[in-house]
């Protein structure tokens, strides 16, 4: 059973990986606006245009962007479906932690009242 649960960890803990950069989070921030060549997204940062790259292939391989080849130039775009399974990860862990402090809140109403 821990096996399958780990397995079926795997793609959020990709997203969550990805997401934890800030580079890759200005860069799928840059592509909610358009689909954008590499060069385009690496101008603003300083740094070796193979380190950049590697941004983007960690951002490829965790399912949020997706590129293909126009020609000599690749063209990045977002995925945001992939976006999702944070999302919804996060939605639940607030439901779970809303209940909780709830309850925790009704215990010490109650402590108060007596």
């Amino acid at each position: 059973m821990a096996a399958a649960t780990a397995l079926a960890a795997e793609p959020i803990d990709d997203v969550f990986r990805a997401l934890a950069d800030g580079t890759r989070r200005s860069v799928l921030a840059r592509l909610t606006k358009a689909p954008t060549s590499v060069s385009e997204l690496a101008a603003p940062y300083d740094m070796a245009l193979p380190s950049f790259i590697e941004h983007l292939k960690i951002l490829e391989a965790s399912g949020l962007v997706t590129s293909k080849k126009v020609g000599r130039v690749r063209i990045y775009q977002l995925a945001p479906k992939r976006l999702k399974l944070a999302e919804d990860w996060l939605s639940q862990q607030r439901e779970v932690w809303e209940s909780r402090l709830d309850r925790l809140d009704a215990y010490l109403l109650s402590l108060k009242g007596k």
